[in-house]
Order: C-alpha cells, then structure tokens, then sequence
C-alpha cells in the first residue's frame, strides 16, 4: 500500500483539497496505516475538521494536549490548531473537514452562531465519548454524512451540509461556547511554534542549526526543543528532517531530477545520509521509491 503524507503549504498549513472546487467540503474514510510511521504530519488548516473511529483505536494530539480516540468516539477540531493523530496498531477513521463559510454567509447567523465558537480560545477541540448518548448521535451523524457523499447522489452535498447545521445546533445547546481565554503563556509558545515550523518550511534547503530555528521563534534553543516536543511531538531536528524527506519523496514522484541532486535541494550535504534516511522512513531507498511511483503512473 503506498504510504500517505497530508499535502503541506510552507507555513504548515495544510493544504486541503475538497470535493469540488468551491464548496469548502472535504470527506474521507482512511485507515493510519497509510500514513508514514502511523503518523499524520503536525498541521493546521482555517477549516474545522471531525475525526470519527470506526475500528481500532487512535491517539491525537491538540495543541500538545494528547486525547486517546476509541471506536465511536468522535472529535471536533476548532480551526487554526496545530493538531495531528499517531497510533500503534491499525485504525479506521472518518475526516471530515469544512469551512466555516459553509454555513452561508448571513450576517446575523455567523455573528451569533459560528463567530462565538471560532474565536473562542480556550475551545481547541470538543470531544464526544461513543459509549455516552451524545456521543452516539454524533458518530451517527457524521457517518450518515459519509453514506451521502459514498453514494453520489446529486446534490448530496445540500444532504452533507443539512446535517452538518443541525450538528452543529445540537453543539451550540449542549456546550459553552462563550468567550474563554488562553493563558498568555501558552499563547506565545503557540505563536513561537508556528514562526519556528514556518521557518523551517521556507528553508529547510539550507544549513540549518537549532540556534536559527529558535531565533525564528524569538525562543531559547531549550525553550525551542520544548515547544516542538509539546506541540509536534518531535525534536527540531527530527521535524527538519522529515520536512526534507517529505520534499524529497515528492521531487522524487513528480520531477526528473537526480537523486543527488534532490538530495541537495533538500538540505542534505550527503547522498548516502539522505538515502539511509529515506529508506528508514519509508522502507525503500529512493531510487526504488521513483520505479514504484513510476509503475503506479502506468
């Protein structure tokens, strides 16, 4: 099974592809053993996005708060957190993801209904237990969300959207949503994590020392390694280097380039480190990984 990796733009925002162009609706099934090392890549997007375990289980991760995902259980992640999800063993999972500006753009909806729930700072995420009630309707709703789009029909996008509002009443209800406030110690280190990964996404080519990637974040080099730990779940440096590979699997798939070449453009000073990289986070060297992604062209 070819290994899957979330499309990243240079300040680690995700780059979402939707069902059609837009009509800000994304719907997928997928399993974490597509994504590399059972890992997704730490990331944000503006749009909201709910997690839904169908089968096994899933750990994800919120702004550095870590939640364990079980089978029913379903999660909302507000927009704009730095959020991914990582397991051990296998696990099925709907992603739905949509922007706020499904909803329509009536001005006295957005102002009462959505505005309080996007700006609202302290709610980064809502979780929803599939053993409670709550928690079951909501896991109904969502896959009854992914039957619409599986089957096609036309205009089962107005079906999506008709249940997703009448979810998002039922949050509105049933939670406060009214303005919190995020320490302002947790609010800097946020700000300094996404300077340092945007950094690091605009010049992972170069030579870069942990000392550059914390003056990025206006952060000492310990204060640097604890922000990524928290919030990414990895060192600095383990982050560049998969930022690299991930550049360099692709420049791999979609150009002609030399590997020694890629491997250059990349960050990497030799051909032999980059290749034994590669090949551990990918389980192929490159050169075997472009015939594969060749043979799947034809």
């Amino acid at each position: 099974m070819e290994k899957q990796d979330l499309e990243i733009m240079g300040g680690n925002s995700e780059v979402v592809h939707y069902e059609r162009q837009g009509l800000p609706l994304y719907i997928r099934t997928a399993d974490l053993e597509q994504f590399t090392g059972k890992r997704a890549a730490c990331h944000w997007h503006d749009d909201l996005e709910w997690i839904h375990i169908l089968d096994g289980t899933m750990n994800y991760s919120v702004n550095g708060r870590k939640l364990p995902l079980k089978v029913g259980d379903s999660l909302l992640v507000n927009g704009r957190q730095m959020h991914y999800g990582y397991g051990e063993g296998g696990c099925r999972f709907l992603c739905i993801l949509f922007h706020p500006s499904l909803f329509g753009d009536n001005q006295v909806l957005r102002q009462e209904y959505v505005r309080p729930v996007l700006e609202n700072p302290a709610l980064e995420y809502l979780y929803f237990d599939g053993e409670e009630e709550e928690g079951r309707k909501t896991g109904k709703a969502l896959r009854r969300m992914a039957e619409f789009k599986e089957a096609g029909e036309m205009a089962y996008e107005m079906d999506v959207i008709g249940w997703m509002c009448l979810l998002w009443a039922e949050i509105l209800r049933k939670t406060d949503v009214g303005g919190g406030v995020c320490p302002a110690g947790e609010r800097e280190d946020r700000a300094a994590q996404k300077e340092m990964v945007s950094f690091i996404c605009r010049h992972y080519g170069e030579p870069l020392s942990l000392e550059a990637i914390a003056a990025a974040g206006h952060v000492s080099r310990s204060k640097c390694c604890q922000i990524f730990r928290k919030y990414v779940g990895q060192s600095p440096v383990e982050f560049l280097n998969a930022y690299r590979l991930k550049v360099g699997r692709n420049l791999l798939r979609d150009t002609e380039r030399n590997v020694t070449e890629i491997a250059t453009v990349c960050g990497f000073s030799h051909l032999s480190y980059f290749s034994r990289q590669f090949a551990a986070a990918y389980g192929r060297t490159p050169r075997e990984y472009r015939r594969g992604a060749k043979k799947c062209e034809k």
